[in-house]
């Protein structure tokens, strides 16, 4: 495992009497992609802010490679910011941007130039080095924003939301430019987004934060698989979420009564009591469907209210008797052998070992 390049130490952030940031503790590795995510508000960016040098911890340390990095200017950081509008000079060529820094730091005229070809070469867009920023798409104005930061050769790169201003498609092709060029390169990215999507394809691990707190830290498929609490399943979101009372418990496994019915569910970290309330998740795609009612400890009966398509995929949206809504996510050509309409009668079921319980705290 790689050496930290980064550590929060106890790092709070007030304005006011507002606590943006309560009190950070948590390690960003060398050589990582490391994703922020989290509802509007959580302190993801100011996070951001405070390690690019644009706002100051109220209290704690921010370390970067060993220094404490609080007082240090931003221009005096090697943590560039690829924002979010991305903020290019218009006035200038796409070259003219990408050399900007390096004139700022007194690179002489020719070095620059080469330096900044370079990336543009790299980022795909050379032929388009001397063009105004203002003809540009927006997936090139993009690569100009990435070819800026990029050619000072930082340690660590931050990106502000920096692909949701693009269309869909772009999108997806600026996720793989991300990925390759961070694998090439070994920089370490710190990427603020809202998307799951863009967090779970591009990131080694997600960092998901709730009301300035880190609600969990892990691999995209920890994260998705085995939520911390239900703050994380319910922003993660394609989870089905149930709660009740532990009515039995056995070394292996417990059984959960619920509105919805009695469910087993496995023994994990998690320590259940008889009696006690309990909840637990289990991922839509880990859900199975059929006519008929299933064999097995984990069934119930819904009604078919609607589908949503995305490609191949699709996600139905269900119903049972008491109103709980259940989402089931499969390939759109195993839904189609079931012929179902809306108002249809459709059995659930899952495995014991696809529940995960979560933690009450």
């Amino acid at each position: 495992m790689s050496e930290p390049l980064v550590i929060f130490d106890k790092v709070q952030k007030h304005f006011d009497k507002f606590v943006a940031v309560k009190e950070l503790d948590f390690e960003i590795r060398e050589g990582e992609f490391l994703a922020i995510m989290g509802p509007s508000g959580c302190g993801k960016t100011t996070t951001l802010r405070m390690l690019a040098g644009l706002e100051t911890p109220t209290s704690g340390e921010i370390r970067l490679g060993g220094q404490v990095m609080n007082d240090v200017r931003p221009h005096e950081r090697d943590t560039p910011l690829v924002w979010q509008s991305l903020a290019l000079f218009p006035f200038l060529s796409a070259r003219e941007n990408v050399e900007f820094g390096l004139k700022m730091r007194g690179v002489d005229k020719t070095e620059r130039k080469q330096r900044a070809l370079k990336w543009l070469d790299k980022m795909g867009i050379l032929d388009f080095a001397d063009r105004d920023i203002s003809t540009l798409s927006g997936g090139q104005k993009q690569r100009v924003a990435l070819a800026r930061s990029l050619v000072m050769e930082p340690q660590i790169l931050l990106l502000d939301e920096p692909l949701s201003a693009l269309d869909a498609h772009l999108v997806i092709r600026m996720q793989a430019v991300l990925t390759d060029l961070q694998r090439e390169l070994g920089i370490t990215f710190v990427y603020v987004t809202h998307s799951q999507s863009e967090a779970f394809a591009m990131a080694d691990r997600v960092v998901i934060m709730g009301e300035g707190e880190i609600a969990q830290i892990g691999t995209p498929k920890d994260i998705y698989r085995a939520p911390a609490n239900q703050f994380v399943a319910e922003f993660v979101g394609r989870n089905n979420i149930l709660s009740g009372t532990v009515a039995t418990i056995s070394r292996t496994s417990a059984r959960i009564t619920t509105p919805s019915g009695d469910f087993t569910v496995p023994v994990n970290e998690v320590a259940l009591k008889d009696g006690e309330n309990a909840s637990f998740v289990i991922s839509a795609d880990l859900v199975h469907i059929a006519l008929d009612q299933p064999t097995g400890d984990n069934t119930v009966q819904c009604k078919l209210i609607s589908e949503e398509f995305v490609g191949s995929m699709v996600t139905l949206f269900l119903e049972d008797a008491q109103g709980h809504e259940f989402k089931v996510q499969m390939q759109e050509r195993e839904l189609s052998s079931f012929d179902l309409k809306g108002g249809d009668a459709i059995w659930l079921s899952w495995d014991t070992q696809s529940a995960h319980v979560l933690n009450q705290s």
